[in-house]
């Protein structure tokens, strides 16, 4: 069973050398152990997934330009994020607020070549019934 993922969740990109936490914006209402729950809506760039430190890849316009400067030695430049899209729902039936829910095995893809994921995802109970 995928665990939600809420306000203060780990993520990292697969090109970044740090982790992010996540802002959740979408909603405010359901709440995961006292944090709001996140949405596949929450993939806004700096307002929902913060920089990863810095940036790896050579699709980054600032990377290969300062990786050329140094005549070709790879030379990482500050993250800023761009997703190219929503979190990749895995639960696309579970809805928060009408969208669906952000759950730790979902996904984005970020512009540079990156994969945004979760390593933390927020919640650490779950109650069977």
């Amino acid at each position: 069973m995928s665990l939600l993922v809420a306000v203060g969740a780990n993520l990292l990109c697969s090109m970044g050398t740090a982790p992010a936490p996540l802002k959740v914006t979408s909603q405010a209402k359901v709440l995961t152990e006292g944090k709001p729950s996140g949405t596949i809506q929450d993939c806004a760039p700096m307002s929902n997934v913060g920089p990863f430190g810095l940036c790896t890849s050579m699709a980054n316009p600032q990377v290969a330009a300062a990786t050329a400067a140094a005549l070709g030695v790879l030379t990482p430049q500050p993250c800023v994020p761009v997703p190219a899209g929503t979190w990749i729902p895995t639960k696309p039936k579970v809805l928060i607020g009408g969208k669906p829910c952000l759950t730790q095995d979902c996904k984005m893809m970020c512009a540079y070549a990156g994969q945004i994921t979760v390593t933390l995802p927020g919640q650490t109970k779950v109650n069977a019934t």
